[in-house]
């Protein structure tokens, strides 16, 4: 449950910059957490989230269904779990793992791209992830 209340700020941050932008006229352009499935996610996962990407005939295994995720656990999304597979706090002891551990190749890139401006890795990787999270949560069949 360490992650629920983050998780929870920032769901509450999108949903009111969206509304934000409809209360001015204007359709709210930016989806971060979209970009960043479509960025990392989808040449594996499918750009539906139902597999089928491009590079699964390359995978051992094939890609999980990311729309059945919440209805293959009792209709709730397993966000904490979800969190650290995409972090890379859940790595198998034994075998070895096909996703990539998005956690250290965000904090990887940020570090390049920041160079030596101040910025708070922890919170930019967690924000990152939360906004990719909130975009599969979206993707959920009903």
């Amino acid at each position: 449950m360490k992650h629920a209340l983050p998780s929870l700020w920032f769901a509450a941050g999108l949903t009111l910059l969206a509304g934000a932008a409809l209360a001015q006229g204007r359709p709210a352009t930016a989806d971060p957490g979209k970009r960043e499935f479509e960025a990392n996610c989808a040449s594996c996962h499918g750009t539906t989230g139902k597999g089928g990407g491009i590079l699964v005939q390359f995978l051992t295994r094939s890609p999980p269904d990311l729309t059945l995720l919440a209805k293959n656990n009792g209709g709730v999304l397993p966000m904490n779990r979800l969190y650290d597979v995409i972090d890379g706090a859940e790595v198998p002891a034994h075998g070895s793992r096909e996703m990539p551990v998005w956690g250290r190749d965000y904090r990887i890139k940020d570090a390049e791209y920041f160079m030596e401006a101040p910025y708070n890795a922890e919170a930019h990787v967690r924000a990152r992830i939360l906004g990719l999270l909130e975009y599969i949560n979206r993707i959920q069949v009903k």
